[in-house]
């Protein structure tokens, strides 16, 4: 907004958003998407696990993630989550998701419990600032070199290999 001159006032942002979301409804359909090999299966495995809780932790807008995750069917894997809404800086958003993990199970989840799996150098930061263990994956725009200049904790070229990823991070 301020490259085009206007201050971006909670009025103007809202109407931002709802552009945006609006947009993103209309244009999901259209896209030639896919779930990433691995990503499902590991979420099926996960998720009947008693001492794992899947959340979610991005900089989308609420609603926007659960539009793209809803038109995969990857949304109803993630008991809650901490978003955009939340706070405009997503090196932030850790201490939501902490809280509403606390809300739900009555636990601190100590950082280190806790992983946060990405595909931008973003995504290792915002892990990094709050303490949790960082997994890069390189199926994005990132590169695997550009995600290993951020350091993280584990660094996958992608989660096709199921069995050694669960092995290689203990899960």
């Amino acid at each position: 907004m301020r490259k085009y001159g206007i201050e971006p006032g909670p009025e103007y942002l809202a109407q931002f958003f709802d552009d945006y979301l609006a947009q993103l409804a209309d244009l999901l359909p259209k896209l030639n998407g896919h779930i990433m090999p691995g990503v499902q299966a590991i979420l099926d495995r996960l998720r009947t696990r008693d001492d794992r809780v899947l959340a979610l932790l991005t900089g989308n807008l609420r609603r926007g993630a659960e539009l793209k995750l809803q038109r995969y069917s990857l949304w109803n894997y993630f008991e809650f989550g901490a978003f955009a809404d939340d706070h405009t800086d997503r090196n932030e958003l850790g201490a939501f998701a902490r809280a509403r993990a606390k809300e739900e199970h009555t636990d601190d989840f100590e950082a280190a419990r806790i992983d946060v799996i990405g595909d931008t150098g973003h995504d290792i930061a915002c892990g990094k600032i709050f303490g949790a263990r960082t997994i890069a994956v390189a199926t994005g725009s990132w590169t695997r070199e550009q995600l290993a200049a951020h350091a993280p904790d584990f660094l996958f070229d992608d989660l096709s290999q199921v069995e050694e990823v669960m092995t290689q991070l203990d899960w």
